[in-house]
C-alpha cells in the first residue's frame, strides 16, 4: 500500500510541476521546462555507438555519436552533423583516459528515462514533453574560452556570440541563425 501510494504522489507531482530548474531557485519563464543556471558548464549529449544504432528516433533527438565522434540532431530525412567538418576525440586531455572505456564497463539500464511534463512513450533518456515549453540551454560567455576541459557531446549556449555551441572532444562548432 505504502508504495502504491508514493507511486501516485511522484506521478501526480511529474504531472503538477513541470518546470525545472537546475543550479538555480526557479525558472525564468513560464515557457521554460528545463532550464540551467550553474556557470561555464555544460550539458553532456547521449554517447550512443553510432546513430544507426539508435532506433525508433524522433526529430530533435541529440546525440554523441561515436563511431565518428560528432555531434548530431536527427531530422526527418536523417541525422545532421553539428561538428561542422572535424572529428572529436573521447580521450581526456589531462588524465590520458578514454572515456568509452569508462562507458563499456557500466551497466545500461535500457528502461532509464526521466521524463519533464505529460509523460508519453518517446523513446530518450531526458525527454522534454510539452507543446508550449523548452529547455533553455546552460548559458557561457565564451565557452571555447570558459570552461576548462569540456567533454564530448557537451553543448552550452554562447551568450557572447549569441549561438550555439558544441564541443565534439576536439573543437567547438557553432551554430547561429
Amino acid at each position: 500500500m505504502k508504495n502504491i501510494f508514493v507511486i501516485i504522489l511522484t506521478s501526480s507531482f511529474g504531472s503538477l510541476f513541470s518546470q525545472v530548474a537546475i543550479g538555480k531557485t526557479s525558472v525564468s519563464s513560464v515557457s521554460v521546462s528545463l532550464e540551467f543556471g550553474v556557470a561555464n558548464r555544460g550539458i553532456v549529449l547521449p554517447w550512443v555507438t553510432s546513430t544507426a544504432a539508435v532506433t525508433a528516433a524522433v526529430n530533435g533527438t541529440m546525440v554523441y555519436d561515436l563511431s565518428d565522434k560528432k555531434i548530431k540532431i536527427k531530422y526527418a530525412l536523417g541525422w545532421k552533423d553539428l561538428s561542422i567538418d572535424t572529428s572529436g576525440t573521447t580521450i581526456d586531455p589531462l588524465t590520458g583516459l578514454d572515456g568509452v572505456t569508462i562507458q563499456n564497463i557500466a551497466t545500461e539500464n535500457p528502461f532509464a528515462k526521466t521524463s519533464i511534463g505529460t509523460p508519453t512513450s518517446t523513446p530518450g533518456i531526458l525527454v522534454l514533453e510539452d507543446a508550449t515549453k523548452a529547455m533553455v540551454l546552460p548559458k557561457v560567455t565564451s565557452p571555447h574560452i570558459n570552461i576548462i576541459n569540456p567533454s564530448p557531446g557537451m553543448m552550452v549556449y554562447d551568450t557572447f556570440n549569441k549561438q550555439l555551441a558544441v564541443f565534439n572532444g576536439r573543437s567547438w562548432s557553432f551554430w547561429k541563425e
